[in-house]
């Protein structure tokens, strides 16, 4: 993996610079990063999920983006369709957290209107989860994965993503990392809470019917500012931030 920007590019970034490049670490600022895989084309997926678009420096990155969070958020809908197992990192990465004055792991968020999600999901084997939801979710739903996992209730028919994050920030979990899905990501965006995306384009076309990285309503477009590009076997390796 080589930075090609800023400068002219150069030898193989090493993992500490890697590591300074996506700082900062530990929640220093409230930040909340959304991180995607996208073919040249546009899909956010292929045949359904994303992995068919990663490679190993995308993996890296992708990582990486957790190592240096408080929290990990996610929409139900991709936990289902991406088989999602927590948010567990590697013993050697639980230490270099916890040097860095984090917890061993982060922990995961996840946004369900529905909450259509059984409490015997792989998700709440290892750490108990945050489940992010309205007052109108299913009463019974929401009082059986309260056995499992920590409930946030807020807004009345739909989430109110701004007070989910604000409750976030006050549990102390300042820095999240967003992993999606596409409608997710959307409701965020319109919500104007995105600081930074990091994208990862793949030197692939997946053709028509894949849905983009970012779905829903429409929303007002943003200006943002490129803030650095790695390139490794044709994948671009892409952080934008707010300009």
């Amino acid at each position: 993996m080589r930075l090609i920007y800023p400068g002219a590019g150069g030898g193989e970034v090493t993992d500490e610079r890697l590591a300074e490049l996506y700082g900062p670490i530990g929640g220093e600022r409230p930040l909340l990063r959304i991180n995607f895989v996208a073919s040249t084309d546009g899909a956010a997926t292929l045949d359904g999920r994303s992995g068919g678009l990663s490679n190993e420096a995308d993996t890296q990155v992708f990582q990486l983006l957790r190592d240096v969070c408080d929290v990990v958020l996610v929409g139900a809908g991709t936990v289902r369709a991406e088989s999602y197992e927590g948010t567990q990192v590697a013993a050697d990465r639980q230490s270099w957290r916890e040097a860095h004055g984090l917890p061993p792991q982060p922990r995961l968020a996840v946004v369900s209107s529905a909450l259509d999600l059984a409490p015997s999901h792989r998700i709440f084997s290892q750490a108990r989860p945050i489940l992010i939801t309205h007052a109108g979710s299913p009463a019974d739903k929401r009082a059986e994965l309260s056995a499992v996992a920590d409930l946030i209730v807020t807004g009345v028919s739909t989430v109110d993503l701004t007070d989910a994050v604000r409750q976030l920030r006050e549990l102390g979990l300042r820095h999240i990392l967003c992993e999606g899905g596409p409608l997710l990501h959307g409701a965020l965006q319109a919500e104007d809470l995105v600081d930074e995306l990091c994208l990862t384009i793949s030197p692939m076309s997946a053709g028509p019917g894949a849905p983009r990285i970012t779905e829903g309503a429409a929303t007002f477009p943003r200006q943002l500012s490129l803030a650095h590009a790695l390139e490794a076997d044709g994948m671009l390796i892409l952080r934008y931030t707010r300009a």
